[in-house]
């Protein structure tokens, strides 16, 4: 009992794991000085089970947060049988697209993911996936359902190489595109660097639909004070678990511009520019307390908007 509740036979072979997490928030939110949320919310109550039995690994999990009720997630089955550089997931899974979006939400550093991530990205769909690893190299390719177009496909792929990869240094560069029903064509281009306490990385994102081609992009930036490194595998980030028992702070400070979907901070989906700051403390490796502030400003009517979000995280 290290985390998650897990059972295994010795021999590797089969095995059981209960885990999921919390996320209680607090979201102070204004547009053009007014206050327009104030509230505490349940921002995500999960729960999974994973195993694996021989060759084969599978995953449910569910969300009861954000007042959506319970909604399934992850619902997929996976080979593994080829080795790392070969893996087949059939299921309910993410698309493979976006470094931030691929990151889970409880290893973030920032609370919530940037406007273009919220606008353009493609999330959890039913579909089948063909990935893996080549050394430096991480590929996947897969053909999803379109829950935007009627019986609609999307064909999305991503791959990234680390030319420098260790414990505490990574250079890491990732190209994405998906093309979906309704002539809707996402193309992102990824970069990120870690040394040490110090971490940076940025996406530009462009949606082409209609003849009309809509863009934007974050910057990102972070230092943990208390000298941890991020960790980094199969070309994602992780959660960064403190080095001693006193736990570990991070701040970590964003920059936003171009279309994008900005109602965390009131203006909904337009063209804005955006800055923000957070910090955060990690109690231990499943426990975080964090808090970020945002402000944004509409470049196309000038509206202001700005949001300050506290959050109380446990995750195994």
């Amino acid at each position: 009992l290290k985390g998650p509740m897990e059972i295994k036979t010795s021999d590797g072979n089969y095995s059981a794991k209960l885990g999921g997490g919390i996320q209680w928030d607090y979201n102070y939110a204004e547009h053009n000085g007014v206050a327009d949320e104030d509230d505490f919310s349940l921002r995500r109550a999960r729960l999974y089970l994973s195993g694996n039995v021989n060759d084969w690994s599978y995953k449910v999990q569910f969300n009861i947060g954000n007042n959506i009720g319970g909604t399934q997630e992850d619902l997929y089955i996976r080979y593994n049988g080829w080795g790392k550089q070969a893996v087949v997931t059939v299921g309910n899974q993410k698309e493979p697209f976006g470094l931030e979006q691929l990151e889970s939400s409880k290893d973030i550093s920032y609370l919530e993911r940037s406007a273009v991530t919220e606008a353009y990205v493609p999330g959890r769909q039913e579909g089948m996936l063909f990935s893996g690893q080549l050394g430096d190299i991480t590929y996947a390719l897969g053909v999803f359902e379109d829950d935007v177009a009627s019986d609609g496909t999307a064909v999305t792929g991503r791959v990234t190489y680390a030319p420098i990869k260790s414990a505490d240094h990574v250079l890491h560069f990732g190209l994405a595109h998906s093309n979906r029903d309704e002539d809707i064509d996402i193309s992102g281009f990824e970069v990120a660097y870690a040394k040490g306490p110090y971490h940076v990385q940025s996406e530009f994102i462009s949606s082409e639909e209609d003849n009309k081609n809509r863009k934007g992009l974050y910057v990102q930036a972070g230092w943990i004070i208390t000298g941890e490194s991020r960790p980094y595998k199969n070309g994602i980030f992780k959660r960064i678990k403190p080095g001693n028992p006193s736990g570990a702070w991070e701040v970590v400070v964003r920059y936003e511009d171009g279309d994008g979907a900005y109602s965390d901070e009131e203006l909904g989906s337009t063209d804005a520019t955006s800055y923000g700051v957070g910090v955060n403390f990690y109690l231990n490796k499943f426990i975080r307390i964090g808090a970020t502030f945002t402000d944004a400003k509409d470049n196309i009517n000038g509206d202001d908007g700005s949001e300050f979000r506290t959050r109380l995280q446990i995750a195994l």
